[in-house]
């Protein structure tokens, strides 16, 4: 298994990988071909894959805003699960991101995605009590669950 960046050529297999993935939120906005190639433009070092002889069965997608880093659609594909490998993807985006002299990574987890919030906690990510998640719809879109 080899670790690399991600490009935009590999949006068509990593969209795949997402869809095969239960508990992803994806929408018809930010996570088409499109939005993903503005968010590579923008963290060109922070997005990663894992690949085996040229099939991606893993990615991992973090930015940062120069002040905090931000951890979107981790996903492994199923048939490759528990061997390591988001944990390898995550610690390559922390370890990118920490090179850019971001200090503190945040994410978002559906609370029914149970294997997910397992995953993040068990990877030293703590669940805050004292915040409420806002947010507001600037341009309509439709979301595709998984």
């Amino acid at each position: 298994m080899k670790i690399r960046v991600m490009n935009i050529s590999d949006y068509e297999q990593v969209y795949q990988l997402w869809l095969s993935c239960a508990g992803m939120g994806l929408n018809n906005l930010d996570d088409s071909k499109e939005g993903i190639e503005r968010f590579l433009n923008r963290n060109p070092e922070t997005c990663f894959v894992a690949e085996i002889e040229q099939t991606i069965i893993g990615v991992i997608i973090a930015g940062n805003d120069g002040r905090r880093g931000y951890i979107y659609h981790t996903a492994v594909n199923p048939d490759y699960r528990h061997q390591g490998i988001a944990t390898k993807l995550v610690n390559e985006a922390m370890g990118a991101l920490k090179a850019l002299g971001i200090n503190k990574t945040a994410l978002v987890v559906f609370l029914k995605n149970t294997d997910g919030n397992a995953f993040w906690e068990k990877n030293g990510f703590t669940s805050r009590e004292d915040l409420i998640y806002r947010n507001k719809t600037i341009t309509e879109m439709v979301r595709i669950d998984t």
